[in-house]
């Protein structure tokens, strides 16, 4: 019914990919922009292997599923993880919902996809959406646990006023336009969606400028190989994924975030601010309501904040929801190691040792 194959040098933007794309379950992580730059701009240069899986109907070749992996080594195991580098909020396997289920019941496909995985030690795949036991039978996976962190959404309705109403309490809406009011005050204010390429490339630099004294380590725009990944996704000729925001005091960018639309979903993945300049006027706050309100008025049905479990979320109505990580082994060491993945810190320094 199917037939399996491995390559290194898939192309994410070919009209094959896009078809399957559009017909899928995947997320805006797995658009043909965001693979397509991640592939490009990360992978040569993080010292990774790309690993990409291709499951096509027997009888017609027409592509019925990508997995998009890599393969590196880490604590001298050989890992194979999905194509996300710190980047990607969400991970899905690249197909519909029935295709998934129907590989799934084709134990011959599964074993023929597991085979072309190997060799391994260790196969984790984070940040899914569900624990879908389909997929865990596509990839072989003997393990699924819940990620000590949330993903948090809000759906928006067809007016933002309803939205806030319903949404934020009356005291925070009070709170936000006393502040709206005193930055106003301040000059003159523009939000708008950035759209020509020195904007958007103003924007980016000065998101990244805003966030360098919020993060101590482990902020990725501060990364150049990182910040040209997410220039590059930003200012693409295509206009159906990314979408960036800036906000301008007289002029001046005072702050900017980078989204992606998918299916009627706005995902903020990035948000910088002149935190210093305008501490007392909330402007992380305001800007995430001038971003609800374009939404809204662009007709997305969705505000996602992705994962991360900061307070100001649910300020928005967002609702929190579980993130699953699954595992596989293609080892003894590998086995060891998936445990330790899954139980406390104290397990996983015996098992580096053990590795080692």
């Amino acid at each position: 019914m199917f037939t399996v194959a491995v390559t290194s040098q898939f192309d994410f933007m070919s009209e094959e990919y896009a078809t399957l794309f559009a017909e899928s379950c995947a997320t805006a992580f797995q658009h043909p922009v965001w693979l397509d730059s991640l592939y490009r701009k990360l992978v040569p240069r993080l010292k990774t292997e790309p690993l990409v899986v291709t499951v096509r109907d027997a009888s017609d070749s027409r592509l019925m599923m990508v997995v998009p992996l890599l393969r590196r080594r880490q604590h001298r195991l050989r890992t194979i993880e999905f194509a996300d580098l710190g980047v990607s909020d969400y991970i899905s396997l690249v197909a519909s919902e029935s295709a998934i289920d129907a590989i799934a019941a084709d134990p011959f496909t599964c074993k023929r996809i597991q085979s072309v995985l190997k060799p391994f030690d260790v196969m984790r795949i984070r940040k899914l959406r569900s624990s879908s036991t389909s997929v865990q039978k596509v990839l072989g996976a003997t393990a699924c646990t819940k990620l000590p962190m949330s993903a948090y959404g809000v759906p928006l309705g067809d007016d933002f006023a309803a939205w806030r109403t319903d949404n934020m309490v009356a005291s925070y809406r009070k709170e936000l336009d006393k502040k709206l009011r005193q930055l106003h005050r301040k000059g003159h204010v523009v939000f708008e969606r950035a759209t020509d390429l020195k904007t958007i490339e103003t924007t980016m630099l000065k998101i990244q400028e805003y966030r360098q004294p919020r993060f101590e380590s482990g902020d990725l725009l501060q990364d150049q190989i990182f910040f040209q990944f997410y220039l590059d996704v930003a200012t693409r000729k295509d206009p159906t994924l990314a979408r960036v925001y800036t906000m301008l005091m007289d002029g001046k960018c005072i702050a900017g975030a980078m989204s992606l639309s998918h299916k009627q979903s706005l995902l903020v993945i990035a948000t910088g601010f002149d935190h210093d300049s305008y501490k007392s006027q909330s402007i992380g706050s305001l800007l995430f309501e001038m971003i609800a309100h374009h939404a809204i008025s662009v007709g997305d049905r969705e505000l996602d904040f992705t994962i991360g479990d900061e307070p100001y979320k649910t300020l928005f109505g967002a609702q929190k929801s579980p993130i699953y990580q699954t595992f596989g082994s293609g080892s003894i060491a590998g086995a060891v190691a998936g445990v330790a993945m899954q139980n406390a810190p104290w397990i996983k320094s015996i098992t580096r040792r053990f590795v080692k």
